[in-house]
């Protein structure tokens, strides 16, 4: 075998992880979406949602 093909190899391998790891990242993306839009039609907010809708916060007090 020559050279060339562990280097092809490498890098075909990296690339795979890589594509791998940004297809992971996206699907947990989806899926904390998913739950933040179930946790807003339950009701539950975040409490910086008040600040960013002009409510005067304990911070700024």
């Amino acid at each position: 075998m020559s050279h060339a093909f562990y280097i092809y190899l490498s890098y075909g391998v990296s690339a795979l992880i890589i594509l791998a790891l940004i297809a992971w990242v996206w699907l947990d993306g989806r899926a904390r979406q998913t739950e933040l839009k179930a946790l807003d039609a339950a009701g539950v907010r975040r409490r910086s949602a008040g600040a960013a809708a002009g409510t005067v916060s304990e911070a700024s007090e």
